[in-house]
């Protein structure tokens, strides 16, 4: 049986193809879903197995409180994990712990990757930097390779090239 081509165009961005792959950190990610799962469990069993004290001192609301703050902290490197960059034709999501902001290319004129940060840091043409936590410095060699994939998105894509756009009739 044979199947006829879609008509859909492809989404943007390619998942997982070579330079529009997304960025996500390694080490840190598998840490990070480790102590999620460590969290519930540990956190959970505790609450299960805190002895009931005479005077109500560990009650029902008690053990609920205790795993919730599992789930607290598990929600945080459940967060942390899902750290990613993700690269298309139109620009960058950046997802870090706290923010997740869309940049297109043409926006940022410069990358760093060096010195005392943990992680790149892209240049805005506003002034601004931000932090691309999905490239660590914890990852290696790894890290370095990314670093230059995302440079060289940057370099094909930003620094002031205009999108391909129709020109105006006037």
């Amino acid at each position: 049986m044979t199947q006829e081509p879609s008509s859909q165009p492809t989404p943007d961005p390619i998942p997982d193809s070579g330079a529009w792959a997304p960025f996500r950190p390694k080490r840190g990610r598998a840490v990070a879903l480790g102590v999620v799962w460590c969290s519930l469990a540990l956190f959970g069993i505790i609450a299960v197995v805190m002895p009931a004290q005479a005077g109500g001192r560990w009650g029902l609301g008690d053990r609920l409180m205790f795993f919730g703050l599992g789930v607290a902290v598990a929600f945080v490197a459940w967060r942390y994990a899902s750290i990613a960059a993700v690269p298309s034709r139109a620009g960058l999501l950046v997802r870090n712990l706290v923010v997740t902001r869309t940049l297109e290319w043409s926006e940022v004129v410069g990358i760093q990757f060096g010195g005392g940060e943990p992680w790149v840091s892209l240049d805005l043409e506003d002034g601004d930097t931000i932090a691309v936590m999905a490239i660590q410095k914890a990852d290696g060699p790894v890290a370095g390779r990314e670093a230059s994939r995302l440079a060289a998105l940057v370099q094909a894509f930003g620094e002031g090239r205009e999108p391909d756009r129709p020109e105006d009739p006037a």
